[in-house]
């Protein structure tokens, strides 16, 4: 059994994992580019002029260059009054930026991607993986350091490199259920689970080196670590997911912004990969779960008249949050004592429509009767035009709750700008390639709130929400935050995750209040990435 230190160690390994899924390609992006080698011979320069320089789409390369301020191999200075941003060197960018070499066989690994729908089960994208590790097994031909500074770098790269090796796989592994089979039994075989028997035992084998299973002549058995990454595969889900994107880093910050989106058809997006994207959000929202149910308890506990009509979930995704609170309201609350004289009205609401499909079938599966429409959380109006007429379902008569949607709105420039406006964010914004200056986010997440406020002034909103860092944070609490991987995957795919204090501002300015009491941070403290909110009209 692993001890606590022991556990804490692993955790600090799965986040700096994340860290290399998405600094890897990046990286070596941008030195294949010379962009690197430009910024060290400067010492410090200014986004605008590396993007005229290098003939880049500013938004996707500021992206990209805060990535490098997360893992303090860059200093960012952002100035929203005079709308400069500036990048310096440190003590740890040289050594950095030379190793950025290391990472191509990753890059070219990720491309197979493209070809291979089972990445890592067709043969030669096996064989590239294999080569990637052969490789890592010597350092990725990085000498040791006797400079300590210069040495952790090395390692921080090399961890990098052992996120790409091993995330993609476990996500793969568990999705297709491999795990599950491995879990009851003992000990097991290679060809007990694969037809490609022997090139699915030197998968197991790269697994073994790095310790998550014992092997004893040809049989297989996990160890206390390899245990702990199997279970907490969905945490590398929704990072793995955006691979599609990930791999296009070349296009989208020196050529096509739209080559990622473009590689979709009607069919499925080209950007992410949704299917793997809501399988590993759904892995990682049981805590934030936990505080979700506590709020709706109460307000079902409280006198009917009292009580919302039901409940409006905004981007339903699967419908698993609908049938998850559908269950908690009808076995811990009064109202779930009276469904009979006081039905439950359940919505849900999504922009996609293979959602919408999925949600459906899923409900039915359930025996949960519920309402499930096509719905823009950009268009609240709209929606609830649309409940009315269709359905005689007031939106404002409904609890309005969400996950991790709000930041995911498509953009809209705002129709009210603050002259007056300097935004506090860090953060690093783009629409199809251009930058979007902090003032305007935060004009634009007022106006979207406002829009909300309408509908949610009797009963609240209740929002589980994503937030960006400060990258100088992030860098001083590497292997603790997931925070680069979110900013990476939002970031290109055209998503406002904005700081924690920026958002309760906004909703402030808004008219809509925090419930101090009810919120909650995760983690609790400056770090925080997800919050779980409940606002009301002031």
């Amino acid at each position: 059994m692993l001890t606590k230190d022991e556990q804490s160690n692993l955790r600090s390994d799965l986040f700096r994992h994340l860290d290399g899924i998405v600094i890897s390609p990046a990286a070596f992006v941008l030195h294949r580019s010379g962009l690197l080698e430009y910024v060290l011979s400067k010492g410090s320069t200014t986004l605008s002029e590396l993007s005229e320089k290098f003939k880049a789409n500013e938004g996707y390369l500021n992206v990209g260059l805060r990535l490098f301020c997360s893992q303090g191999w860059l200093d960012q200075e952002v100035d929203n009054e005079k709308d400069i941003i500036t990048f310096s060197i440190n003590e740890r960018s040289a050594t950095a930026f030379e190793s950025a070499p290391a990472y191509e066989g990753v890059f070219l690994l990720m491309q197979m991607g493209d070809k291979y729908h089972d990445r890592k089960f067709e043969v030669e994208p096996f064989l590239a993986l294999e080569k990637l590790f052969q490789k890592f097994k010597t350092d990725m031909g990085m000498a040791p350091s006797e400079d300590a500074g210069k040495e952790r770098i090395r390692q921080q790269i090399l961890k990098h490199i052992e996120g790409v090796i091993l995330g993609p796989t476990l996500v793969k592994l568990a999705m297709s259920g491999m795990f599950h089979k491995y879990f009851m039994q003992a000990s097991f075989k290679a060809e007990e689970f694969h037809q490609d028997a022997e090139n699915f035992e030197r998968l197991l084998d790269i697994l073994t080196h790095f310790g998550w299973f014992q092997k004893k002549e040809r049989t297989y058995r996990f160890t206390d670590k390899g245990l702990f990454f199997a279970r907490r595969a969905s945490a590398y889900g929704v990072t793995v997911s955006y691979l599609p994107t990930l791999r296009k880093l070349d296009h989208l910050i020196f050529g096509d912004a739209l080559a990622a989106k473009r590689s979709g058809d009607e069919h499925r997006e080209g950007h992410v990969d949704r299917a793997m994207n809501v399988w590993g959000s759904g892995g990682a929202h049981a805590a934030y779960f936990k505080i979700v149910d506590e709020i709706v308890i109460e307000l079902f506990n409280r006198p009917i008249e009292e009580q919302p009509k039901g409940i409006l979930d905004m981007g339903c995704g699967n419908g698993a949050f609908i049938e998850h609170l559908y269950h908690v309201i009808e076995s811990r609350t009064r109202r779930g004592e009276m469904l009979e004289e006081h039905p439950l009205i359940l919505v849900g609401a999504d922009f996609n429509e293979a959602a919408l499909n999925i949600t459906k079938a899923n409900l039915i599966q359930a025996d949960i009767w519920a309402k499930v429409v096509f719905g823009d959380i950009g268009d609240p109006t709209g929606l609830a035009h649309q409940l009315m007429d269709d359905y005689g379902i007031a939106l404002g008569d409904l609890l309005n709750v969400r996950t991790f949607l709000d930041h995911n709105r498509m953009w809209k420039a705002p129709q009210h700008i603050d002259e007056d406006r300097v935004s506090s964010s860090t953060g690093a914004y783009a629409f199809e390639g251009k930058r979007i200056k902090n003032n305007l986010i935060e004009d634009s997440l007022l106006e979207h709130f406002k829009a909300w406020r309408p509908f949610v002034e009797r009963f609240g909103l209740l929002l589980i929400e994503l937030h960006t860092v400060d990258p100088s944070l992030v860098a001083e609490n590497l292997g603790k935050t997931p925070a680069t991987a979110y900013d990476a995957t939002h970031g290109f795919s055209d998503q406002y995750i904005v700081e924690v204090d920026v958002f309760h501002k906004i909703l402030k300015e808004s008219g809509l209040m925090l419930d101090k009491a009810r919120f909650r941070k995760f983690p609790d403290n400056g770090i925080a990435t997800v919050t779980v909110n409940l606002f009301r009209a002031e």
